[in-house]
């Protein structure tokens, strides 16, 4: 357990924040500790709407985690789009996680790049050392992993300050008007559903841009570009437009429609990663085809 008096600069602060700004501790991390009970202030147990006074007492107990293992496993379908010293560019395929973790017992990027002898950096906790981005396990498409710690470092701050170009499309149900966008809304987890994130007050600020490519009769093909990185952010905001990607149950998507197109998952696919390379400094472009499956999809839409 540690414990802090609130100084005077976080006055009127919610627990929150003063939280994670005391401990280091990242908001989501402090937000699940408050869940559990795990922070105290003067005494009391908080909640995340609490707000602390100067010398006020915060007590935060982290409770050890879980130990993850990264078992060594080759994955049917994960390619390597590119590798050098410093970095390896994967395509993922749905079905796969970024890294193992509590909770999931299916393959994962890292597990692979083990089993096919990479040597990644050691930066980061044991199951997700190299691990700079994530993608869902539902959506396919393009990671970068840092395989020298100088490469981690970079890429983490790359990341940070938004360097880095994503680019994404999705198959989204209807058309969104208008066609291009911006939508600016903070993102949390869900408080009524596990495993769900969702637009809430005090969320982490989150940003997302699109254009519409393509609309259908049943559905429009977006590209999207994110200027924000949170978990399920593309997901959260096209269903917060009423137009929830194609074949993504958890967030409202039409499961008829879904089954109609022969999917199983949400028709999202990281299309182009660019960013400047972390130790030649060259600005570095990949590219990504769609799948099989969200390749069928999206002719059936064409063709209705």
């Amino acid at each position: 357990m540690s414990v802090h008096l609130v100084p005077d600069g976080l006055a009127g602060e919610r627990v929150d924040v003063a939280a994670a700004r005391m401990t280091g501790l990242s908001r989501s991390r402090i937000e699940t500790l408050i869940a559990a009970g795990n922070v105290r202030l003067d005494g009391h147990v908080a909640v995340k709407s609490d707000r602390v006074s100067p010398g006020a007492m915060l007590e935060v107990e982290e409770a050890r985690p879980a130990t993850v293992t990264v078992t060594p496993r080759e994955v049917a379908g994960i390619r390597i789009v590119h590798d050098d010293a410093d970095i390896v560019v994967v395509d993922k395929p749905a079905g796969v996680a970024a890294h193992p973790s509590l909770g999931w017992d299916g393959p994962s990027v890292v597990e692979h790049l083990a089993a096919a002898g990479f040597r990644i950096s050691t930066s980061g906790v044991a199951e997700r050392q190299g691990i700079v981005q994530r993608l869902d396990v539902g959506t396919s498409g393009l990671m970068v992993v840092a395989k020298s710690e100088v490469a981690y470092t970079r890429l983490k701050d790359a990341f940070r300050h938004r360097t880095v170009d994503k680019t994404y499309h999705a198959l989204v149900q209807g058309h969104p008007d208008p066609f291009e966008g911006t939508i600016e809304a903070p993102i949390g987890r869900d408080p009524n559903h596990d495993w769900k994130m969702a637009i809430v007050e005090g969320g982490r600020h989150s940003v997302t841009h699109y254009v519409t490519l393509e609309a259908h009769r049943a559905a429009s093909l977006v590209e999207v570009h994110l200027e924000t990185g949170r978990t399920h952010q593309i997901r959260v905001h096209m269903a917060a437009l009423h137009h929830p990607c194609v074949g993504d149950p958890l967030y409202e998507a039409d499961p008829v429609l879904a089954a109609k197109l022969g999917l199983v998952r949400q028709w999202l696919h990281a299309v182009d990663l660019s960013f400047e390379h972390p130790t030649r400094g060259e600005r570095v472009t990949f590219s990504s085809d769609y799948p099989d499956d969200l390749e069928h999809a999206l002719e059936l839409v064409r063709s209705w």
